[in-house]
This record gives structure tokens, C-alpha cells and sequence, in this order.
């Protein structure tokens, strides 16, 4: 039974602690393990990370599962409470606590101390970009973060519920009874999930895009944002590729979909194959091993190394500092998303092949009329008649 009034805890001034860790494995079996303040292996979210893996979910999965799981857990040490004995006045309060209080900052690890992790102080409400439009991170938590964070831990509890080690009870319930003519239906989601505002992908005008691309100062980086921009590759997916997987002949890079982990080969600009040989020339002269079966992309200093996500995201971040720009990586998939949807030679069913989305709904977005004019320019077709035929041919071919 859910217990009746509240609780009289100081959320607002609450300090979360910074004890614990989500800890990255050599272990294939055990991608990411979760440790308490002591540094021993919290077997509860290893169990559930196991039967995560045992339903096909990527070790990304674990990990963007473990951080909510990670500050659930420090949550649960500055109160003092046991994981598998707490109410749901416990969840409601952590709801609380992430609405009202600001995000803890994290120090650079040079600069870390042991202890706990202090508030940060109020920060002005930042006013939009000038080149973007759009907020820089406010310091309070997202309404995405929140969400995801209550649909983890409801996950999580369920599962313990069902194997009979957690509360009696899931602490983060499942939504009321929904009213009217549908009354008796479960609503989707849980009790303390917020309502995500509507909001339209943000795409990159095309004289920004040139002036970033000018702003670039290696051959890398210069292939990674034409293929992102001309194929509409997840900033990951682009990361998998190996050396034997473009063909500049066919103009087609194969890459590894998010989450199905499946093999795809997406049609990509003749320019962004140019900028790729170069970078490919610079690199085995500098002594990146020349191997098929090796990675695609990989670091500019020695050791080399592959290129990994957070990498690729401080190339883009020291271009956006000589611009004074905050362009994102996935703002280079929603704009080759905008560019393809809206050229009238192409099918908005080869859009969807291409972007790897399972819905049509979700390429729809790409032609809502309310975004035709972004920072004021006016739309263009990103693809002449010619591309346009060539890329119907590669995904009927591919296809």
C-alpha cells in the first residue's frame, strides 16, 4: 500500500555524494559493473545488466542504464536507505529532488578531490545561441533525463519484482487508470514520468555548414562531417566502420546499426570518399596500420588509437569554439535527414531505409512545414536530379 503524506527531507539543498562508479570491463559477459562506496560490485544491477544482455541490448544499452542506475544509488547512500527496502515516498522524493535541485558539476580528474560533490552555484539563465538558436545546458536536469531516469529504475524494479529479491511493491509504479471511454487501460509509462515537450529536430542551415566545415583543420575530420552530413549515420554507427568498408565505386560506406547491431551499407556523397582517401594517405604515412579488418577512423597522435565517440564530439566542440557555435553531432543527421526528406525525386520510404528508422512516423518529422525556414534561409534541395536517381538505385540495389 502506498503511504499516505510526505516526507520532510531538504531535497532542495540535498548534496548528492560522490561515491561509487560505473566501471567499464574487459569482460565481454560483463560490459559495465556498477560499485558501491566501498568498490565492491553492486550484484543487484549486475544481475540486471545480465538480463539486459540476455535480451540482445548493446553494452551502450548497459551503460546509459548503469549512470541512471549510479545516481539512484548515490541517492539512495546520502540517505542512508537500502536499495530493496525503500516506499514509494523514496521514489516520489528522488522525482522531487530532480526537479528542484541542480545539477552536481564534476570537476576535470586533475583536479578532483575525495569527498562529496558541492552544488553548483546558480547559473544565469543562458539566452540562445546567436548562430544556433539554440540554449546552452541549463544546470537543473533535463525533462529527457528525467524521463529516462524513472523508466531505468521502474525496469529495474520490475525485474527484481518478478525474481522475488526486491520490495514488495515497485517504489516507481506504472501510470493511473486512465479516465473515459478507455477507463481500465493502463496508461503508457510510469507514475512520476514527466510529459516531454514536442520539439522539431534541428537541422544545419547550409552557409553554417560551410563556414564549419572551413573552420575543420584535419582531412579526418573534414571525411567524418561530409559523410554525416550526406549519409545520415548516428555519430556512432559512422565510428564502426572498418577499412574495408567503403567502396568508392559504388559510393557506399557499410556501417553497424544502432542497437540491432546489423550491417548496412548507406550511400554517401562522392566529395566526402575525396576527403576520406586523403585522410587515409596522412594517416599510413604517419604509421596507422593498413589493415582491412581494422577500424575506419582513428586518433591523430600516438599511441593511435580508435576514434571513440566522446573524441569525435571535442573535434566538433573546438570548431564550434572558433565560430562560437554549440552544433551538435546529431545535428549533422537531422540535417542530411532534412536535406533528403524534402527533395521531391526521392521516396520518403528510401529516406527511412537510409536513416534506419524503424517507423515511417518518425522520418515524417523531416517535412514538417513549420521548420522550412531555419535562422531565416530559405530551404534548398541538398540533391541534384542526377544524385537523387543514383541514390534511388543504390537502395533498390541494397535493398
Amino acid at each position: 500500500m502506498l503511504e499516505t503524506g510526505g516526507s520532510n527531507r531538504d531535497l532542495a539543498g540535498f548534496e548528492l555524494p560522490d561515491s561509487g562508479g560505473l566501471v567499464e570491463t574487459e569482460d565481454p559477459a560483463r560490459p559495465w559493473v556498477l560499485l558501491d562506496a566501498c568498490g565492491v560490485v553492486v550484484e543487484p544491477v549486475g544481475e540486471f545488466f545480465a538480463e539486459l544482455q540476455a535480451c540482445g541490448r548493446p553494452p551502450s544499452t548497459l551503460r546509459s542504464y548503469g549512470m541512471d542506475l549510479l545516481r539512484w544509488w548515490r541517492f539512495l547512500a546520502g540517505w542512508g536507505l537500502s536499495w530493496n527496502r525503500i516506499t514509494r515516498v523514496d521514489a516520489r522524493d528522488f522525482a522531487r529532488w530532480m526537479q528542484v535541485a541542480p545539477k552536481p558539476v564534476r570537476l576535470h580528474w586533475r583536479h578532483r578531490s575525495s569527498g562529496r560533490l558541492g552544488s553548483p552555484p546558480v547559473r544565469p539563465t543562458s539566452d540562445p545561441n546567436p548562430v544556433t538558436g539554440r540554449s546552452a545546458p541549463g544546470s537543473m536536469y533535463s525533462v529527457r533525463t528525467r524521463v529516462h531516469a524513472e523508466t531505468v529504475l521502474r525496469s529495474f524494479y520490475d525485474f527484481h519484482l518478478d525474481t522475488g529479491c526486491g520490495p514488495i511493491i515497485n517504489p516507481f509504479p506504472a501510470g493511473r487508470n486512465r479516465r473515459g471511454p478507455a477507463a481500465g487501460r493502463r496508461s503508457q509509462g510510469g507514475r512520476y514520468r514527466p510529459s516531454i515537450p514536442a520539439r522539431m529536430p534541428r537541422r544545419i542551415p547550409d552557409r553554417r555548414f560551410n563556414e564549419l566545415f572551413a573552420a575543420l583543420r584535419h582531412h579526418r575530420d573534414r571525411a567524418l562531417l561530409a559523410f554525416w552530413v550526406s549519409n545520415g549515420a548516428r555519430a556512432e554507427e559512422l565510428l564502426t566502420s572498418r577499412q574495408r568498408d567503403p567502396l568508392p565505386g559504388e559510393q557506399l560506406l557499410g556501417v553497424l546499426r544502432k542497437g540491432t547491431r546489423a550491417y548496412q551499407q548507406l550511400p554517401s556523397s562522392p566529395d566526402a570518399f575525396v576527403w576520406l582517401r586523403l585522410y587515409q594517405e596522412e594517416a599510413w604515412r604517419a604509421g596507422v596500420q593498413c589493415d582491412p579488418a581494422a577500424g575506419l577512423w582513428w586518433t591523430l597522435r600516438r599511441p593511435y588509437r580508435p576514434l571513440s565517440y566522446h573524441a569525435a564530439r571535442a573535434m566538433l566542440n573546438r570548431a564550434n569554439t572558433l565560430l562560437g557555435a554549440n552544433w551538435t553531432l546529431h545535428d549533422l543527421r537531422h540535417t542530411a535527414a532534412y536535406r533528403m526528406a524534402r527533395d521531391p525525386q526521392l521516396a520518403l520510404t528510401d529516406v527511412q531505409w537510409v536513416l534506419g528508422h524503424a517507423h515511417l512516423s518518425t522520418t515524417q518529422i523531416y517535412v514538417n512545414p513549420r521548420e522550412l525556414h531555419p535562422m531565416g534561409e530559405k530551404p534548398q534541395v541538398a540533391w541534384s536530379r542526377r544524385e537523387a536517381e543514383g541514390l534511388r538505385r543504390l537502395c533498390e540495389l541494397a535493398a
